[in-house]
């Protein structure tokens, strides 16, 4: 079954039409409504194509945020092999928001980590809607330092509305853990590739996204703070979003031409959603392209160009 975003009504009423219009013909078999059906499926898919060809910044988090579309375990689990998951930060617990483990990809072997968020309910609450503890962060660091001393690239996957700031979180640590997990990726002497698959929020987000490499996908959204926080602070109206999603810049779109990403990977028509598997293929196509490219640079180099990259950051927009 489709779960259709807000602005997706009326396409939601074509395919509801046209699914009706075959119930009716597996019904009667004397009633021949394929032809009508097949005009309505032709409508609704130039509907779609030209509601995605111009996605505002508001619906493009409705779609970064949508419930089908493709999450860490999903992409772990279809790109690469041999995933051996690691757990616990070795200080309090295991966070379930947070997945890890050593893999390989195409036959490299590698480290990947990634925020999990859940297909379910009961895998939501598990994951803690994929918003990391001070653990998930530790685990990350732990991870990471692995597999600097054995030389494997790093993998992550973005996917968070933000770092969870509950009131134990922040006994615990919150914002140290963030800071650590942030000076990880840069003292990497190993190429670190990120993909923001879905949600990158904050902090929570920058902590595993500080990489020689940052793509995003075509629909997802990467910003300082969610445009519901932004409105509520700036209007006093969490109502405000969507002028808040416009003020924020936080498409890939926008963000690619700031220089603060360097890579988009296209979508299926429709969003992710709509074609996991072809989604998922094509950011393990980019992200082997990637690895392959950092491979023969040296752990110092790594290290200089990823320090510099971030040190630029916002020159490009300032320029401009």
């Amino acid at each position: 079954m489709t779960n259709y975003l807000d602005f997706e009504k009326p396409l939601a009423e074509i395919e509801g039409k046209a699914e009706e219009l075959r119930a009716m013909a597996r019904a009667n078999e004397e009633v021949d409504m394929e032809g009508e059906a097949k005009a309505l499926d032709a409508k609704a898919e130039k509907m779609l194509k030209d509601m995605y060809s111009s996605l505002t910044p508001w619906r493009k988090c409705q779609v970064a945020r949508h419930p089908d579309r493709p999450h860490c375990k999903d992409y772990i689990e279809a790109l690469f092999t041999e995933y051996t998951p690691l757990a616990g930060d070795r200080n309090f617990a295991d966070d379930h928001a947070v997945m890890g483990g050593l893999a390989r990809l195409a036959d490299t072997p590698v480290m990947v980590i990634g925020h999990e968020k859940g297909h379910d309910t009961k895998s939501r609450i598990d994951r803690n809607f994929g918003m990391a503890r001070p653990e998930g962060y530790r685990k990350a660091v732990r991870l990471m330092q692995m597999a600097d001393r054995f030389g494997l690239p790093v993998i992550s996957l973005v996917d968070t509305a933000g770092a969870y700031p509950g009131k134990g979180a922040e006994e615990r640590g919150q914002s140290e853990a963030i800071a650590r997990s942030t000076q990880a990726c840069l003292n990497l002497g190993v190429p670190l590739v990120s993909v923001i698959i879905g949600e990158g929020g904050s902090g929570g987000a920058v902590a595993f996204a500080t990489g020689n490499t940052v793509m995003m996908l075509e629909h997802s959204i990467y910003s300082v703070i969610s445009p519901e926080g932004c409105a509520s602070i700036l209007w006093k109206d969490a109502e405000k979003m969507r002028e808040a999603a416009e003020a924020l810049r936080l498409t890939a779109q926008d963000l690619k031409a700031l220089g603060v990403i360097d890579r988009i990977i296209q979508e299926p028509v429709g969003g992710a959603h709509r074609g996991k598997d072809k989604t998922i293929a094509a950011v393990g196509v980019a992200i082997e392209a990637e690895i392959k490219a950092l491979a023969a640079k040296k752990p110092a180099a790594l290290v200089k160009a990823r320090r510099q990259k971030y040190l630029d950051l916002g020159s490009k927009g300032l320029a401009a």
